[in-house]
């Protein structure tokens, strides 16, 4: 596979306080990739470096095509109507508009409707038409379904996935990890300025460890312990429990979740 975007030794500053500090890594043609970030990693810097809005002070950015951008903070003039903003941003990218585009996302049911008048999901619809407005060939969505309910969101996955299967490269930044883990084909983890993890969530698992969560209800109430090794732990905490004479009503165990684990590396690496 070709590389979509290509990012070596990428830096930047802001005053004395270093940002970005050295940053290396590829997004290949086709892939959906997210980059995650605890508040304050640089993630939002980075990718509006890549995007072209911000001046970085060294490295290289190399990006193979036409880009579009859903930002999360996007807004539009209060009384414009969507059709509106729609035929605008055509003007802008000089193409004809794509009616089933604008099915697939129901802007047409919304288009005689102002700005201010839109729920937070017709938003972020009307915001993605308008990212992908001039046909482009790499995605950036930054919080796509922030707000949404559940059928809103679920929407918006399957029309990303259709783009993927169009072959548009996606760059998506969320902070719901269970829709990173659906819809991503790989991550990347920046912390301290540099990537700590690049690869899939299986791998990342792999990476940190596989952890369950044993969640145990008894006659004395809940609790919850994490562990890495299923079978002793469990063997352990039922012994206990016989031993004692507390009754067990209940148990639960879960896998480790990918915030779990994103969590897990941003401990090691601050270390």
């Amino acid at each position: 596979m070709s590389a979509a975007i290509q990012v070596r030794k990428l830096t930047k500053s802001y005053g004395g306080h270093t940002v970005l500090n050295g940053l290396d890594f590829r997004i290949e043609s086709g892939e959906i990739f997210a980059l995650l970030g605890v508040n304050g990693a640089g993630k939002t810097t980075a990718l509006e470096c890549i995007e072209g809005l911000r001046k970085y002070d060294g490295g290289e950015i190399c990006v193979n095509g036409k880009t579009g951008i859903q930002l999360q903070s996007s807004s539009l003039p209060a009384h414009i109507k969507p059709i509106e903003a729609v035929k605008l941003f055509a003007k802008w990218n000089k193409v004809q508009i794509n009616s089933s585009m604008l099915d697939a996302l129901g802007i047409n049911e919304i288009e005689k409707k102002q700005y201010i008048q839109l729920s937070t999901g017709q938003k972020r619809r009307l915001h993605l038409a308008l990212a992908l407005i001039g046909d482009p060939d790499i995605i950036f969505l930054d919080e796509l379904t922030a707000g949404l309910d559940v059928e809103g969101r679920l929407a918006l996955h399957e029309l990303i996935r259709r783009l993927k299967s169009q072959g548009k490269t996606i760059v998506l930044a969320s902070h719901d990890m269970s829709e990173v883990e659906t819809l991503c084909d790989r991550i990347a983890i920046l912390n301290g300025g540099k990537i700590v993890f690049c690869g899939t969530a299986s791998e990342l698992t792999d990476k940190v460890g596989k952890k369950y969560f044993i969640h145990i209800k008894t006659q004395n109430g809940d609790s919850t312990l994490e562990t890495d090794n299923i079978e002793d732990t469990l063997l352990s905490i039922l012994g206990e429990l016989k031993r004692e004479n507390i009754h067990v009503l209940d148990i639960k165990v879960d896998r480790g979740t990918l915030e779990q684990h994103f969590i897990e590396m941003a401990r090691r690496t601050e270390k």
